[in-house]
């Protein structure tokens, strides 16, 4: 019977990596272990201090803090009880963490180093947490690059593996995927060469202007892209067929909550490809957003950003625990956006619906043609 992670790690956590190496199923639960609250509690990245283990961990006067993220405390308290009870992961050591969220300049980036107990190390990034300006940051990249965060899983890579020498894996879910791509994009020959992969877990591609010129066939091997049945944030600018499609337990946007991704035995229950809905409307979506210029993206974005801001609400658990007043504040907002913007933004939208409408007349035509034979 199919499970999910945490099941998975009760079931094949007597097994040390030593045993049995580091999988596909062991990336993702480190990429979502990578979400809780280490301020304080592990060694930054800029100290030079000794690794914590779980035991340090869960002993630490601020444990609670790990789980702020309302969202997911209950699935991620059950994941840390299933870690450091098992032998796969109650050795595992963390260092080099890093946590930075800047709002003036639309920045939330966050990494955490693990090491394993056969010396290989997980070089880890969090995806887009609970606060607004994350989301902002994930949306600039439809027209900057690179983000700052970006910028800083390069220098945060190059840091961790000019003071730690083993081998390592990179890796993230959602935003976390894509750092980690970019990082081995652009770190050095010789970084380069100790990466053993690089797992995005349904996270973003590139645009088609940042692959150009950059060093992708050099790591291309190395890509292990996952994604749930009915991706949407991990097949934005993506053109890679190679991809490992999994089954959910939900679904929709959902399926994005690494929580909901099934298991069996010590391997996610694959299926074919996306939902043939999903693929149509994710083929679309980036059509569109090649057909934009970098301008028109960012009036999009930024108008966006605009709107949600208007909320007052410095993260998403504020933004839904008062679900009236922000939309009040977000109602208000568009009223106020200029008339040059607005037509903007009247312009943009209208090209999204012409593409859906120009992509759907062979789709029309072909079930015309079916219905008729």
């Amino acid at each position: 019977m199919a499970g999910t992670i945490i099941e998975y790690i009760k079931e094949y956590g007597d097994y040390t990596f030593l045993e049995k190496p580091m999988n596909d199923v062991d990336s993702l639960a480190l990429c979502q272990f990578c979400y809780l609250k280490f301020d304080g509690m592990v060694p930054l990245v800029t100290e030079n201090r000794k690794s914590v283990t779980m035991q340090e961990l869960m002993a630490h006067e601020d444990y609670e803090k790990l789980y702020a993220d309302e969202r997911f405390e209950k699935n991620n308290r059950a994941l840390f009880e299933a870690m450091i009870h098992s032998r796969r992961f109650k050795t595992l050591k963390m260092n080099c963490y890093i946590n930075i969220v800047e709002t003036e300049w639309e920045t939330q980036f966050s990494a955490i180093t693990f090491i394993l107990e056969d010396g290989t190390m997980y070089i880890a990034y969090r995806g887009t947490d609970e606060t607004i300006v994350g989301w902002k940051e994930d949306f600039n990249m439809a027209f900057q690059s690179p983000v700052p965060g970006q910028a800083y899983a390069v220098k945060y890579l190059n840091m961790v593996t000019g003071k730690l020498h083993n081998q390592f894996y990179l890796g993230g879910h959602s935003k976390g995927g894509n750092l980690a791509i970019y990082a081995a994009l652009n770190c050095s020959e010789q970084v380069r060469e100790r990466i053993v992969k690089i797992y995005s877990m349904d996270g973003p591609g590139f645009r088609r202007e940042v692959m150009e010129g950059c060093q992708y066939e050099q790591i291309v091997d190395k890509i292990v892209k996952i994604l749930p049945h009915s991706s949407l944030i991990g097949m934005l600018f993506e053109t890679s067929p190679h991809v490992k499609v999994v089954e959910s337990k939900t679904f929709g946007l959902l399926q994005h909550d690494p929580y909901t991704w099934l298991i069996k035995e010590d391997d996610f229950v694959c299926v074919k490809g996306l939902y043939k809905s999903r693929q149509y409307s994710n083929e679309t979506l980036n059509q569109w957003l090649e057909s934009l210029d970098e301008n028109q993206r960012r009036i999009f974005v930024d108008t966006l950003y605009q709107v949600v801001s208007a909320s007052k609400a410095e993260n998403l658990i504020e933004l839904s625990a008062d679900w009236k007043k922000s939309m009040n504040g977000m109602i208000s907002a568009l009223k106020e956006v200029d008339d040059e913007t607005r037509q903007a933004l009247r312009t943009i939208i209208k090209a999204l619906f012409d593409i859906a409408l120009e992509r759907m007349k062979p789709q029309k035509s072909k079930q015309k043609r079916v219905k008729e034979t």
